[in-house]
């Protein structure tokens, strides 16, 4: 009985591949962070603080994801898992609690939150997994995550230059090293079959928190909206960034999203780490755009605002495109549509800076509508040349 205990614990890959009540009920830290994130951003408009928000996005979103890999090698049903889940959520709650002054007074929330998620995970699953093959995955896992403490906690006493330095290399510590399979000297790697995910389950997972991103996108518009004056300017703005959300939304599901799952099945766990930071390239362009969507429906008459409201747009949409490209480029598919549209705003954005915002909302939505609703050449059986596929989406 002790034996097969450990075991219970594990996804069968044979279970069901739907994404849990549990796992939806914990996406609301993630929506709660998402707000929090936007409205930093908001409160100072310099490149610094804009840095310093990108940073904080990425622990955030690597908490999320090391929560969707654990429900995906994990089963969500056992009743550990469960109180594994929610204890993440709690400690989530204040990591994002403590973002607005996490370069401040609160650094040591923040960071001591992110470290204890990743290594409170690692101490409650290690005694669970007692002789199964599972608990080295977790073991090594854990030494990593236990590496790239040591400069979040540090860097949580010192200034904020500093400070974001440490953060900066802690970061891609967690990035980096899981790209390569978490390998440990002495220890090697875990063995590829053990980084295997449930493909259709961790697509559904990722399409479900871009879901949640869009939401925020809306939330934030719509409630700038009602908070003013129901006139011709606010209301136009509002229009386009809802065509903006419907564009980002489009282009996200677009036909070969379906074959996401595919990818993660077939291809082992660095599609699912390629695909991380696609899908954190997408959130935060949806950050950037959300801001400069605030802007613009307030209708800022300020000069720096403006500016900021056009620039955080363009380059919200440049960061969208730029994962789509660099997640297709792995599958040897060149989105032409997308490079396009990354040359056409990359080429307009010092113009969109010297014109009102609200120009900046409408020509991305123009070029992210060009994007996800040109027809797609790639198909089954689609021709490539040298191994290379052509997309024009």
């Amino acid at each position: 009985m002790a034996k097969s205990s450990p075991a219970r614990l594990l996804r069968k890959r044979e279970s069901s591949r739907q994404a849990s009540a549990l796992e939806l009920f914990f996406d609301l830290t993630f929506i709660f962070a998402l707000t929090r994130l936007s409205g930093r951003l908001l409160h100072d408009l310099s490149w610094l603080n804009v840095v310093q928000t990108m940073v904080l996005l990425g622990a955030v979103w690597w908490v999320w994801v090391a929560t969707a890999w654990s429900t995906d090698w994990f089963n969500p049903n056992e009743a550990l898992i469960q109180r594994l889940v929610v204890g993440v959520m709690l400690v989530g709650l204040v990591m994002a609690a403590s973002v607005t002054l996490a370069f401040g007074a609160h650094g040591i929330f923040f960071a001591g939150a992110y470290v204890l998620v990743h290594l409170g995970r690692a101490a409650t699953l290690l005694p669970a997994l007692r002789g199964h093959p599972a608990q080295r995955r977790t073991l090594v896992v854990a030494v990593w995550f236990g590496v790239s403490a040591a400069p979040w906690l540090v860097g949580a006493f010192l200034p904020g230059g500093p400070r974001l330095a440490l953060w900066i290399v802690a970061l891609g510590i967690d990035f980096t090293i899981a790209y390569v399979g978490w390998p440990v000297p002495k220890v090697g790697q875990v063995p590829s079959e053990q980084l295997r995910v449930v493909g259709e389950h961790l697509a559904e997972r990722f399409g479900q928190i871009s879901i949640v991103a869009l939401g925020e996108l809306i939330l934030v518009s719509g409630t700038t909206y009602a908070s003013g004056p129901f006139e011709l300017p606010q209301s136009a703005a509002a229009v386009l960034a809802f065509a903006n959300a419907v564009a980002l939304w489009r282009l996200y599901f677009l036909p070969e999203h379906r074959a996401l799952s595919n990818s993660l099945e077939n291809h082992g766990a660095q599609i699912a780490v390629i695909a991380a930071y696609r899908h954190l390239s997408f959130v935060a362009g949806i950050v950037c755009i959300a801001v400069g969507d605030e802007i613009t429906i307030g209708l800022s008459t300020e000069g720096t605002e403006r500016r900021w409201g056009a620039g955080l747009i363009a380059v919200g949409a440049v960061l969208v495109l730029c994962g789509r490209i660099a997640f297709k480029a792995t599958s040897g598919i060149w989105s032409l549509g997308s490079l396009l549209g990354v040359v056409v705003l990359l080429a307009l954005t010092p113009l969109l800076l010297r014109l009102p915002p609200m120009v900046a909302l409408a020509t991305t939505t123009l070029v992210l509508g060009a994007v996800a609703f040109a027809p797609s050449t790639i198909g089954p059986g689609a021709a490539k040349a040298g191994g290379i596929g052509l997309d024009h989406t």
